[in-house]
């Protein structure tokens, strides 16, 4: 069994794995989802212990970070078994941390099991707190629901951070509204950039793209913004606001590049290993994992998947045009 470290050719080592579960939501976001979805069959899904396989190999070879990812986590049935198999490498130390992304729906059954397991944090999906705005936008969702799995979060001892993508012409007027609700109740923000994944169309896109370097201007007009050092591992850059002390995210794949630094692979729900968010190269793990009770043939898979991982993306929203616009939905990836 190698238990080599996964470097890339461009000598970055590949210590932090986000893993969708599901491509199943019980949202349908306007800019991750259309309405009616097909969603995949469920002979393509990898079954949890397979996960569990693929992730546990991935854990062999030096992650320390995994992040679990939708569509909506917390709705793939039996998930809690996933989540006390992943548990077991918090136990060693072999991971650092096993953390999620949820859209908060399910956090008031789940949240409490979390925790027990080693969960310390989560992100939440939340682009408004004004319950009309909140159900156009995700169609089926509701913010009360969401707001009490936010507050069951807490009462199990998770720190949350809210992530929120900036949507021009729609959450736009919150911005101080989101800054002031997180300060109040100690929640990390992180603001995010649409990005062009899925069949939601080129001039939609541009419609709702926001650039950060705009919103932060904004930010400006009230607070004192700190640029902070500190990376979490993932693509945010951080400031802190002198005023309230809060530190707030910007991930801005479109209006700013952030490859340099990448540590982080995908793995989708069908067990494609997605090297790089912003191109359409991949590599199938299903079919090695299938193929053999052991995972050799497995890890052979992941490390050729990673000696191919480009150095950076092609997102780019300069011209007119949305450039590089990815055919997959952000729910098949995984966000």
């Amino acid at each position: 069994m190698d238990t080599a470290p996964l470097i890339d050719p461009f000598a970055r080592a590949i210590s932090y794995l986000r893993v969708s579960v599901t491509d199943r939501c019980d949202f349908r976001c306007t800019y991750c989802m259309s309405e009616h979805m097909t969603f995949l069959p469920k002979a393509d899904l990898l079954s949890l212990e397979e996960l569990d396989r693929l992730c546990s190999a991935f854990v062999r070879m030096g992650v320390e970070k995994l992040r679990i990812t939708g569509g909506e986590p917390l709705v793939r049935k039996g998930i809690m078994t996933f989540f006390e198999a992943m548990g077991r490498h918090l136990q060693t130390g072999a991971l650092k941390e096993l953390t999620l992304t949820t859209n908060g729906s399910q956090l008031r059954r789940y949240a409490a099991d979390l925790a027990a397991v080693g969960v310390r944090r989560v992100n939440v999906s939340l682009d408004t707190l004004d319950p009309a705005k909140f159900a156009e936008v995700t169609r089926w969702g509701r913010l009360p629901q969401v707001l009490d799995g936010i507050a069951a979060a807490k009462e199990a001892g998770l720190r949350v951070k809210i992530n929120a993508v900036a949507l021009k012409g729609v959450n736009e007027d919150e911005l101080f509204t989101l800054v002031d609700w997180c300060a109040r109740d100690g929640h990390d923000l992180t603001f995010i950039e649409v990005m062009p994944m899925g069949e939601m169309g080129e001039e939609m896109r541009l419609d709702q793209f926001w650039s950060l370097k705009a919103l932060r201007v904004r930010l400006e007009e009230r607070f004192t913004l700190q640029d902070l050092s500190e990376r979490s591992g993932g693509p945010a850059r951080y400031v802190r606001l002198a005023e309230t002390g809060q530190k707030i995210g910007f991930i801005t794949p479109l209006s700013h590049n952030f490859c340099e630094s990448c540590n982080r692979v995908r793995l989708t729900c069908t067990g494609q290993l997605y090297m790089c968010l912003g191109q359409e190269d991949m590599a199938d793990l299903r079919a090695p994992l299938r193929a053999s009770a052991d995972d050799a043939l497995t890890e052979q898979a992941i490390r050729a998947a990673i000696s191919r991982k480009p150095k950076g993306h092609d997102f780019d929203y300069s011209r007119q045009h949305v450039k590089g616009q990815m055919s997959r939905h952000m729910s098949h990836t995984g966000g």
